[in-house]
């Protein structure tokens, strides 16, 4: 029996293979990855490497055993039909007859166009007959903190979230979820809600941002329409620019709060408040 992980070397796949070498024997992780040398750290410590595309099903056909537990990590090619790219994975894995099949969702409430692709992954995968675990994440911190330059050069945060809050967390909270629940038992046919302990607003957030940096930055809180004319400003194509105005829409009315204490609880540690994530971000 195998844990099977794809998107290995993706930003969560990445952390869930990394904590998974501190639970289990390294000839036991499978990663899946399109570009093994990107994986080449893992294969140096035992960890088997197997190479399959979510636009390739056949290359799906043997990747899977009997009995294995495996987690599979929602694609990012949004252009590509992801509900298509992870039904190759569904099939390959039922066919095998593996144990366990957790899926990286989204949480229940998000009514975003964000979260079609993982309603309809989610319907194949109740459809499909495998066991299976919903591991609905919510927001990273990562998302805010991994590019804090623009923020930092205008002195502002900018969103369409209103008062919203978000409960986040860091990608290695949700990973320590992800691993509890491939190396547990009892998480058979489950459905996660996963986010942080503490939500927060962007006015909090901006406020902990000018504590840390001694600046002074504001939350300037715009239409939708102008977030996502300042996002292809930046370079973001228009369809990926108004998805995102499209989840500060849902923050708006709450639909990133999650306070089902799951994250904390299968992780078993409290989870990273976005004050930890911002300190770490400007001293990297």
């Amino acid at each position: 029996m195998s844990i099977v992980v794809t998107g290995a070397t993706g930003h969560l796949g990445r952390h869930v293979v990394e904590q998974l070498l501190e639970k289990v024997p390294a000839d036991r992780i499978t990663a899946v990855v399109r570009t093994p040398e990107k994986a080449a750290d893992f294969a140096e410590r035992g960890v088997k490497i197997v190479v399959a595309d979510y636009n390739a099903p056949e290359t799906y056909d043997t990747v899977f055993a009997a009995g294995d537990k495996v987690l599979l990590v929602s694609g990012n090619e949004f252009e590509k039909g992801r509900v298509g790219q992870h039904k190759v994975v569904i099939e390959a894995a039922k066919a095998a007859g593996v144990a366990l099949l957790a899926y990286t969702s989204a949480p229940g409430p998000l009514s975003a166009a964000l979260a079609d692709d993982h309603r309809g992954t989610e319907e194949a995968l109740l459809a499909c007959g495998v066991p299976y675990a919903l591991l609905r994440n919510g927001w990273y911190n990562e998302n805010y903190t991994e590019n804090l330059a623009p923020v930092l050069e205008h002195n502002a945060v900018v969103a369409a979230a209103g008062d919203g809050r978000v409960s986040s967390a860091s990608r290695a909270d949700y990973a320590a979820a992800a691993v509890a629940v491939l190396t547990g038992e009892g998480h058979e046919n489950q459905t996660y809600e996963l986010g942080g302990d503490e939500a927060w607003s962007f006015a909090e957030y901006a406020a902990e941002l000018s504590r840390q940096t001694g600046k002074e930055i504001a939350y300037n809180n715009v239409p939708g329409e102008t977030l996502i004319g300042i996002l292809t400003g930046a370079g973001l194509p228009e369809a990926f620019a108004a998805i995102l105005a499209g989840v500060d829409a849902s923050i708006a009315q709450g639909q990133l709060v999650v306070s089902s204490g799951d994250l904390s609880r299968l992780s078993g540690r409290p989870t990273t408040p976005i004050s930890e994530a911002i300190a770490v971000a400007l001293k990297g």
